[in-house]
């Protein structure tokens, strides 16, 4: 499927077709689980999406509004809560766990606007990697190029909106676990101001810096779905937007691309640089590898082995960091966070990359940082984990490349400031920097009708 979420929505509430006839359409194309070519399937859920397009179809016909997400199908990271199914974040080990009682927080708001669950979707074991490499699922691989990866940790969810399947998704952001995959699939993904989208029935992995965050193909279905989780208003008003570039060490580790594209959409703006970025890098490193390590500390005591052994390796060097460490690492969070809002004050939005490079092979999963190659699982995320640091919003936009692999720009805001990024990602695709390209093979259609 390749209309997005605003014509689904709009032709559906109209009466050009049903929400059953959309998700009927949307389920004779996504792939089982164990026949998907891209590993980003883990369950697809055909019994509930019926129920709820009917519910939809109901009000419909009744001559009430469905909301703004009327008939529109979605999947979600397999750690959030979804009703009478155990939430495994992608682990063997709870994969017999007792079935969530009730929707994540998220779902419930997206349900409630008429949008329509299908499937959840693979990711890295606990959220722990920027590679959806996983053990029991298996590796997602790009849509732009199977051999390569789709970047992590909500790689499923990326792929299937990459691909056309669905037209937006639902991940999580600790370090950069939906602005990475964006950036190398070729979408727009969405780090929230830190704790303004639901994360009740998510299941953690720091709680430092773990957020919600969507995916979409189009920068009005991102203001769209963002309105619905965050029921704010997207509109940023008429002021011009003042515009910083990001210097120091997020232009030592990028692709030419990328910063040619920020210099020639922000010739004149000022090149600013963060104080100690590669001190807070570390910080944010120390923080999520003692939070995850201690929230799984009982688990890897008793069953170490179940754990995917990248994760596990992980998880227990976290768990042996000493807490005045950690501690230390809190302390510096605050300061350096003072200090970026107060460069905040003088701008909207500051203009980054969102990965160093685009989608690296999975054969070869490495890339090259600081000249030196370095595992992708840990170090995709080097421009995404200061900003998640930080708690400031930020948005990945897909430069406008045809025939090219993905990569993605990074629009970083103030606090509560999504509603200029947003403003600003709409003016890229609207002059064609920014834009979606659809993958080798995917065609064109309507399942809206419009």
């Amino acid at each position: 499927m390749t209309v997005t979420a605003l014509e689904i929505a709009a032709a559906v509430r109209s009466g050009r077709i049903t929400a059953g006839e959309v998700i009927e359409q949307t389920l004779a194309a996504l792939p089982q689980p164990s026949d998907d070519p891209l590993v980003a399937i883990t369950r697809l859920l055909p019994e509930r999406a019926r129920a709820e397009a009917a519910a939809v179809d109901a009000l419909v016909a009744a001559g009430k509004d469905p909301g703004p997400l009327a008939g529109v199908p979605y999947g979600v990271k397999d750690l959030f809560d979804v009703a009478g199914l155990p939430t495994t974040a992608g682990s063997t080990l709870y994969a017999d766990a007792p079935p969530a009682a009730a929707d994540a927080g998220a779902i419930g708001r997206l349900k409630a606007a008429g949008a329509v669950l299908v499937a959840t979707l693979n990711m890295d074991e606990f959220a722990y990697g920027f590679a959806t490499i996983n053990a029991r699922h298996g590796t997602t691989r790009n849509p732009h190029d199977p051999s390569r990866l789709a970047g992590g940790s909500s790689g499923g969810s990326a792929a299937v909106v990459a691909a056309g399947l669905l037209p937006f998704s639902l991940g999580s952001d600790t370090n950069g676990s939906v602005r990475v995959p964006a950036s190398l699939t070729g979408i727009y993904g969405l780090k929230p101001s830190h704790g303004d989208l639901p994360l009740d029935g998510v299941f953690p992995f720091a709680e430092s810096f773990d957020d919600t965050g969507p995916f979409t193909r189009t920068a009005a279905d991102m203001a769209l779905v963002w309105q619905v989780l965050s029921g704010r208003d997207a509109t940023a008003g008429e002021a011009p937007l003042r515009i910083g570039r990001l210097g120091g060490r997020f232009r030592e580790n990028a692709d030419p691309d990328q910063l040619a594209a920020i210099d020639a959409l922000a010739a004149d703006a000022p090149l600013v640089e963060l104080p100690d970025i590669a001190r807070a890098r570390s910080a944010a490193f120390v923080i999520t590898a003692f939070e995850g390590g201690n929230l799984h500390r009982k688990a890897l005591s008793v069953s170490a082995m179940a754990f995917d052994p990248a994760t596990r390796d992980r998880l227990l060097a976290g768990a042996l960091l000493p807490r005045a460490l950690y501690e230390e690492a809190v302390r510096f969070r605050d300061s350096f966070r003072a200090e970026v809002y107060a460069l905040m004050a003088r701008f909207d939005v500051l203009l980054a990359p969102a990965t160093p490079c685009a989608a690296p092979p999975i054969a070869d999963p490495r890339i090259e940082v600081d000249g030196a190659l370095s595992p992708a699982r840990a170090d995709l995320g080097i421009h995404t984990q200061p900003i998640s640091f930080t708690g400031l919003p930020s948005l990945a936009v897909p430069l406008y490349r045809p025939g090219r692999l993905p990569l993605g720009l990074q629009l970083i805001g103030a606090p509560k400031g999504e509603p200029a990024l947003l403003k600003l990602a709409a003016r890229l695709e609207a002059a064609g920097v920014a834009g979606v390209t659809l993958p080798p093979g995917t065609t064109t259609g309507s399942q809206s009708g419009a």
